[in-house]
């Protein structure tokens, strides 16, 4: 017990003086008084789509959620398109370079319109995890995958420290880029939620997939630049570090889900099923149908 007592009395301290470099323009903004309140989300989360969503729906029928499905996604579009416009006014777009750009720390309009656009993109990835709720509810457990799962759970977390520590510059872009892949994706999954009667419209199913491998490689390979420029005094470079593993981790899943979702034929748009090996949802994809 001493031990213990011991040991959260220096981790505490260790927060505290972590915490005084952190940004204090962000500190008051909803979620971000420290990393307790969205553990708890995160982990409430991953035990409902893992273990207590699954029992309790058990013995139930699966939720009929077209209307809500239908709203949701388009709702998710909207608000991806309004993000990117963002994060294209208060930076990539008016002055921001490609290359190493420091964040600004100032009290400054765009310097703030960065930061918050950060912390919107953080908001959204708690918004994103209706989606597994939403498989969990329609008994659609075989969506529920490691990558999904993952994906979800490690985003919010890691973009919690990146808007109280470096909300904005060189590591943004990517975010920019996911909003980008997000009108997009979410336009097929509102879609594919209308019904069957726009399935021959989907036939682009397989292209998601390649338009996410395509954004990982740019990614890694924009990020990838710290690592060659000789002088990019960025503040916080183990978010450099993060971004770049964030990048090739994801690249390495997505090729595996391709591999075994088209390459071995077990994901095909069913425009295609009846000429082509058929379709099963035995994949790993990690959105939904």
């Amino acid at each position: 017990m001493m031990a213990f007592c011991e040991f959260t009395s220096t981790a505490a301290q260790l927060y505290d003086k972590w915490i005084k470099n952190a940004d204090p323009r962000t500190e008051d903004w909803l979620l971000m008084s420290s990393p307790l309140p969205q553990t708890v989300i995160l982990v409430f989360y991953i035990y409902f789509v893992m273990s207590l969503g699954p029992r309790l729906m058990e013995n139930r029928k699966p939720f009929d959620l077209k209307r809500v499905l239908v709203i949701y996604n388009f709702s998710v579009v909207a608000y991806s398109v309004y993000m990117c416009y963002e994060f294209v006014m208060s930076g990539w777009g008016t002055g921001y370079s490609f290359g190493c750009e420091l964040v600004d720390y100032s009290q400054s309009p765009q310097a703030m319109r960065m930061a918050w656009t950060c912390w919107l993109y953080y908001f959204s990835k708690f918004i994103e995890l209706l989606d597994t709720v939403f498989f969990v509810l329609r008994k659609k457990h075989k969506q529920v995958t490691f990558l999904h799962v993952f994906h979800h759970s490690v985003m919010p977390f890691t973009w919690w420290f990146g808007v109280r520590f470096s909300p904005g510059g060189f590591g943004t872009f990517h975010a920019l880029l996911n909003c980008i892949v997000h009108v997009i994706m979410y336009t097929y999954y509102g879609l594919t939620a209308l019904g069957p009667a726009y399935q021959k419209f989907l036939w682009w199913k397989k292209h998601l997939t390649s338009i996410q491998l395509i954004q990982f490689v740019i990614i890694t390979s924009h990020i990838s630049q710290y690592f060659f420029i000789k002088d990019c005094p960025y503040k916080y470079p183990i978010f450099i570090y993060i971004i770049a593993l964030y990048g090739i981790v994801f690249l390495c899943l997505f090729l595996n889900f391709w591999y075994h979702a088209y390459t071995k034929g077990k994901r095909l748009p069913k425009v295609l099923k009846n000429t082509t090996v058929p379709q099963n949802n035995n994949g790993i994809h990690h959105k939904k149908e």
